[in-house]
């Protein structure tokens, strides 16, 4: 596994060659029953990548769900740290179960994702401008290229309609340091979440399997219904499964 984690960094110094920045971008909480999307953005440069704590301690980074909840608790504590010294920037953006519903999962996952780039860069510091003629300038020339040499690295494919220009990287909280770093972000933020919501909705225990649907999350929406912090459109599907002859819930694939 160290020598897998290591390869991360290697991503990046590759990815961010001729660039001032790299920012890596994915979520947490897509699958979930209940409970928010929560989407990170993190901006490394090429003099974080080549530094002290990228080339020293970057081989403990992985994708979150490979890392146990303390791992990502000090990692977490250590990005802060990175941040307040200003060797890197991390934002993240969240998205409600009222936007879920409202703009289904995708929409809401970009519209987190949106959020946290905006802590960032605003979308209009990507655009390129109508290219000048060719008799133009150098510096007139320099006026129609974006205002930031940086790419976008988001975790799995890529989106359509999505006012960012970036790049999809399939499975890419295992493979660049920088969307791995936004993933146990996004993660620990959105696990923060929910275990303030176990407090407002005991019984389902949000704190343990951080809502998703889990046998025990099922159970407990069963029998004692559905709360405010759950998905409607998620819950159909769980209440649209079979039962069997006894009454019990039938799920596929188990």
């Amino acid at each position: 596994m160290p020598v897998k984690r290591r390869q991360l960094r290697g991503f990046d110094l590759k990815q961010i060659y001729g660039l001032e920045g790299l920012i890596g971008v994915d979520e947490a909480g897509r699958g979930a029953l209940a409970g928010p999307v929560v989407a990170a953005a993190v901006l490394v440069s090429p003099v974080f990548l080549e530094g002290r704590w990228a080339v020293s301690k970057s081989g403990r980074v992985n994708d979150s769900k490979q890392l146990a909840a303390a791992e990502r608790e000090e990692l977490w504590h250590e990005f802060e740290g990175l941040v307040a010294q200003g060797q890197i920037h991390a934002n993240y953006g969240v998205s409600t179960v009222a936007e879920i519903e409202a703009f289904n999962i995708l929409g809401a996952t970009k519209l987190a994702m949106r959020r946290a780039l905006e802590g960032i860069y605003p979308p209009t510091a990507f655009e390129r401008k109508e290219e000048p003629d060719l008799f133009a300038s150098e510096r007139e020339r320099v006026a129609f290229q974006p205002t930031v040499s940086c790419k976008i690295l988001i975790d799995g494919l890529p989106l359509r309609h999505f006012p960012y220009p970036h790049q999809g990287v399939v499975s890419g909280d295992a493979r660049s340091l920088c969307v791995a770093m936004a993933s146990i972000i996004a993660k620990v933020t959105r696990d923060r979440m929910m275990d303030e919501l176990d407090k407002v909705h005991p019984g389902y225990g949000f704190a343990q399997h951080k809502g998703y649907g889990t046998e025990e999350h099922r159970d407990a929406v069963l029998k004692i219904g559905r709360s405010t912090a759950h998905r409607d459109s998620f819950l159909r599907k769980l209440f649209a499964q079979p039962r069997d002859l006894e009454g019990q819930m039938t799920f596929f694939g188990e």
